[in-house]
């Protein structure tokens, strides 16, 4: 059974994401196939980026990093949960990507997310750096707009609509994930 991560991406105040990522995660947990684990970005205290060596040379110095890597590379896949600021996604979420590099390297990724636009534009940024990361990302993806999935732009209140394209994102990541395991093993 492979392990994915489903990462809230935003750290902010009075976030509306953390009721998107617990939603994802208890629907994850129910339906099965895989073990999951939530990470709140928050929780993880990472500083902006302060590695004197570039990622991809794998010569991690600061205790923060050397704990990041050994998280991330303990999954197979990851769901971010990522809001859309300024037609891109999170500052926080872009920072843990660029912490670390092969820990990264041929696992899968899907993306939950979240604005005025559903999102759309974080995830498209989202895809290229995942690319860049040797990650390959799924086709599916939840959408989720301020304006009509969340109760006073603040609490989010999913439909069955989102349920089924979770569900299928769910499939998706197991499935790729389950394959690229093998790519790594």
């Amino acid at each position: 059974m492979i392990k994915i991560a489903i990462i809230l991406g935003s750290t902010r105040p009075n976030r509306i994401g953390e009721g998107v990522a617990k939603w994802a995660y208890e629907t994850a947990k129910a339906k099965g196939g895989a073990e999951f684990e939530l990470i709140d970005l928050r929780d993880q205290n990472l500083p902006l980026l302060d590695e004197p060596i570039t990622p991809s040379r794998h010569k991690y110095a600061n205790e923060h990093t050397i704990k990041w890597a050994e998280k991330v590379g303990t999954f197979d896949a990851f769901i971010f949960v990522t809001p859309e600021y300024n037609h891109s996604t999170c500052a926080a979420l872009k920072n843990a990507l660029d912490f670390v590099y092969a820990e990264w390297n041929n696992k899968v990724a899907g993306f939950v997310s979240y604005g005025s636009v559903g999102g759309s534009r974080a995830v498209e940024h989202l895809r290229g750096i995942a690319t860049e990361l040797k990650m390959a990302n799924v086709h599916a993806q939840v959408l989720l707009y301020t304006d009509r999935d969340f109760e006073h732009y603040t609490v989010f209140k999913p439909t069955e609509h989102h349920e089924k394209h979770l569900h299928k994102l769910i499939d998706q990541v197991i499935s790729w994930g389950t394959a690229l395991k093998t790519v790594r093993v």
